[in-house]
């Protein structure tokens, strides 16, 4: 059977409780694993306000899955989604070898931004000083 790279990005209902969406994420993962793919990726973007309501909600919380599979996957897996009720919205699509390529480049982008950021401790220290500068200038 021929494998691809798929990503599925769903929307879960944002009125759940925190517990209930990591039990549907954690659902999505399971089912993935068990019909033969395996997870390369997961992004949790969280909650998020919609462009336009969505099945009367206007906050949506959204899970990004990257995953290899076989073909037959995708039709199980919508289907899956579909008999989920906290569900909203999905699409799977198949990444090209140029997708791919492209989300490893921006890794590699996001992680350099991260390391030439400024360490936390070191930004306190920088706001703590400004907030004494402006106390001194105010006597």
């Amino acid at each position: 059977m021929k494998s691809g790279v798929y990503e599925s990005a769903i929307l879960i209902n944002a009125a759940l409780e925190d517990n209930q969406i990591e039990n549907v994420i954690n659902r999505v993962k399971e089912f993935i694993t068990t019909n033969g793919g395996q997870i390369r990726d997961f992004e949790n973007w969280g909650r998020k306000r919609l462009a336009y309501p969505v099945e009367k909600s206007k906050i949506g919380y959204y899970a990004i899955f990257i995953f290899d599979a076989p073909g037959i996957i995708v039709s199980k897996l919508e289907r899956f989604y579909n008999l989920d009720e906290h569900i909203l919205r999905y699409l799977t699509i198949k990444l090209s070898k140029e997708a791919l390529e492209q989300i490893e480049k921006n890794k590699k982008q996001s992680v350099s931004v991260k390391e030439e950021s400024i360490p936390e401790s070191e930004l306190n220290n920088q706001i703590e000083e400004e907030e004494e500068i402006e106390d001194n200038d105010k006597n």
